[in-house]
């Protein structure tokens, strides 16, 4: 062999060389699907150990943390369960599937399907450990898993077959601290914790937080128990273990609210070493601030799973094969809790969180049944009453500003709103452009009011409808829009609204007046004329507005009418209105009276009842005297 062949054969035998080294750094998928196993906590945003809180005892997530992935910048679409599951479950945000008002019973279309499905086509046992509460009627438990229910378990599964199990937990959810826990039975001393700037330091208060954290030990010893089992069925080396949250909460002005304290969860993978081609970074024990969020679980699911993603969904794989570049943006929904309307729009970047609040003339602290079983709400709001609140603490009390804007990094309990400061209107306007821009890419069906929902789709689920070429959406948000921003140089507009043949717009012009408040006066006429509209919500609104201007009795008159209203969401937002005007006058609660007497139930599971329940309350009237009861 002459040199010249020999140098080519080495040159070649060194390139061979490089090559097989380059691809054996990288590692194969392995031929079977990994187990998979969700470990869901209720109502808990991230006071672990392993997120920096220092007040708060648990280890087990901590060690959980250590082995894994943990991901600083993780998001509940919605801060409240039921719709937060509907965008988990399907892949598209509630507010998308017409399912974002808590506990509504609306179908879902057939075109979005639930991610069990795609599991289960995949080759995976489903089980379901046991939480559902998918805010839907159209989800069949039983059919979409192999097993849900309190027995639910991955040991369940047929020899040889890869797993999806969920189990789920209420240890830290709401209802946990309302009842209170005497002081001196408590781990985590209501002295020595740390509460929210925006929270008075009453005894209650500072109780209920420190009740909290032992919940949240109490949770993370559950994850053990967990994890043990794993661990002791042999199964934790093929088995990738994601931990979250539902959604943040649960001391007031956290769930239900879309702050970082109702949206940013606690969010751990661990994944073992033999598929470590999914590591989303280099080792484990390391911290991941891609921006995620719960619309992006179900193509992370099926991209680890090799299942092709379907057009149709909303989110981003953040894991797999299909994985995408990080996203700029996560976004976030609030519309009717329980029995009381309001409508948020959230966006968040790594920095910035901004808030469109589209009904501004409620105040952030609306009194909700629920809510209100905790002690430590009820000493806020009568510190409050007391004026015993500061400026910050008092917010809560009063009317929202249409935009808010938060340096979650300088300011991360989001108390000094940025929005109106020139500094950051740049900002102020990229986001705000972010929000709407996502608003139309998912046909966002809260803009058209629940009870018009009802009347304009019927059976139709919202997703088909909003996609059925009947609604102009861009006209109906530029209504929204112009209408929470409160600019009376819009009056014209907003009286132009009010003629529009499209319910919705309608809508949003008596919204817009009401908003006004004094400065509506020249539009009165056009309110008037407002309380024959077909919808029932543009005529709530209108007399809510009028009502205002000093037009009591025609309000009055208009809302009664509606209390008649076959719709029991149409009722629920005349009560909610008739709440908030203070019209405690005999005629008013006589109608109240008569509307409750003529249900066919009243159990407070319907939110007309829970409203009408606490005007009763508010106005002094044991129903019993009226030969009827409000039950649960």
């Amino acid at each position: 062999m002459n040199s010249s062949t020999l140098k080519s054969f080495s040159g070649l035998l060194l390139f061979f060389i490089v090559i097989v080294s380059l691809t054996g750094c990288r590692q194969k998928a392995p031929q079977e699907l990994p187990n998979i196993l969700w470990l869901v906590s209720e109502d808990n945003s991230p006071m672990l150990g392993c997120y920096g809180d220092d007040f708060a005892t648990t280890p087990n997530l901590d060690k959980l943390a250590s082995e894994g992935f943990l991901y600083t910048h993780a998001y509940a679409n919605a801060p409240v369960c039921a719709p937060a599951r509907n965008t988990i479950i399907t892949g598209v945000y509630a507010c998308s599937n017409g399912n974002q008002h808590m506990r509504s019973q609306y179908s879902k279309s057939d075109i979005v399907r639930t991610y069990p499905e795609f599991l289960r086509e995949a080759g995976y046992y489903c089980t379901n450990n046991a939480k559902t509460d998918y805010n839907t009627n159209s989800i069949d438990p039983n059919k979409i898993w192999d097993e849900s229910s309190n027995k639910a378990h991955y040991k369940n599964r047929p020899e040889g077959k890869p797993f999806f199990a969920v189990f789920n937990t209420n240890i830290s959810h709401e209802s946990c601290i309302h009842k209170s826990i005497p002081n001196n039975e408590l781990r985590h001393s209501p002295n020595d914790v740390k509460i929210a700037p925006y929270h008075p330091a009453t005894p209650a208060m500072k109780h209920d937080w420190a009740q909290y954290y032992d919940k949240i030990e109490d949770m993370d010893a559950w994850v053990g128990k967990k994890l043990k089992e794993l661990d002791d069925l042999g199964l934790a080396d093929n088995t990738i273990v994601f931990y979250y949250g539902d959604h943040g909460g649960v001391l007031a002005r956290s769930k239900r609210y879309v702050y970082e304290t109702g949206t940013r969860v606690p969010f751990i993978i661990r994944i073992p070493k033999k598929y470590r081609y999914l590591f989303p970074a280099p080792k484990p024990n390391s911290k991941v601030d891609r921006l995620i969020s719960f619309v992006d679980l179900v193509p992370t699911l099926l991209s680890i799973a090799g299942v092709k993603i379907p057009d149709y969904l909303q989110g981003d794989a953040f894991l797999g094969k299909q994985k995408t570049k990080n996203p700029q943006y996560v976004y976030m929904f609030r519309g009717r809790m329980d029995e009381r309307y309001d409508m948020s729009r959230a966006v968040r970047d790594r920095k910035y969180r901004y808030i469109h609040n589209y009904m501004p003339f409620r105040i952030y602290g609306q009194r909700l049944g629920y809510l209100w079983r905790a002690p430590s709400i009820r000493s806020w709001e009568q510190a409050y009453n007391n004026g015993e609140c500061n400026k910050i603490q008092s917010a809560f009390w009063e009317t929202k500003p249409a935009e808010e804007l938060y340096d979650t990094e300088k300011d991360p309990w989001e108390i000094h709103n940025l929005a109106d400061n020139p500094r950051y209107k740049t900002i102020l306007l990229r986001m705000r452009a972010a929000g709407k821009s996502w608003e139309l890419k998912i046909k966002d069906t809260g803009f058209i009011p629940e009870a018009d929902r009802i009347e304009r789709a019927g059976n139709t689920p919202m997703y088909n409808y909003m996609r059925s070429g009947r609604v102009n959406l861009e006209e109906i948000i530029d209504a929204a829009d112009i209408a929470s921003y409160g600019d009376v140089e819009n009056i014209d507009s907003l009286k132009i609204f009010l003629k529009n043949t499209d319910s919705a717009v309608r809508y949003w012009g008596a919204t817009g007046l009401l908003i006004l408040g004094k400065k509506a006066a020249p539009a009165i006429d056009e309110l008037k004329r407002a309380l024959s509209d077909e919808s029932a919500d543009v005529v709530s609104t209108a007399a809510e507005a009028l009502y205002n201007l000093g037009e009591k009795e025609i309000a009055e008159e208009a809302l009664l009418k509606v209390l008649t209203d076959d719709n029991e969401f149409a009722r629920c937002h005349a009560l909610n209105v008739i709440d908030c005007i203070n019209d405690d006058s005999k005629t008013m609660k006589d109608g109240v009276l008569a509307m409750v007497k003529n249900a066919k139930s009243k159990k407070l599971k319907l939110y007309d009842m829970r409203a009408a329940n606490w005007l009763f309350e508010k106005w002094g009237i044991n129903t019993s005297n009226y030969g009827f009861e409000m039950k649960w």
